[in-house]
């Protein structure tokens, strides 16, 4: 089963997945990476692997693991 794997180190806070996300499983996580930027966590039991915050990310965070 696909699953989302994240780098939460890359993650910038730019939000674009938080609003892309049509099941709306990516929030805000409420910690933070060594950049201080507060990182998304994912709910994968809403998340159905679409691949949107993967192709919105400009920085990377997202992987696709089949």
């Amino acid at each position: 089963m696909a699953k989302v794997i994240t780098d939460v180190s890359r993650c910038k806070s730019c939000d674009f997945c938080v609003f892309s996300c049509p099941k709306q499983a990516i929030s805000k996580s409420g910690n933070y990476n060594s950049e201080g930027y507060e990182y998304i966590q994912v709910d994968s039991e809403k998340c159905v692997v679409c691949g949107i915050c993967y192709t919105v990310c400009p920085d990377g965070v997202f992987e696709i693991e089949a």
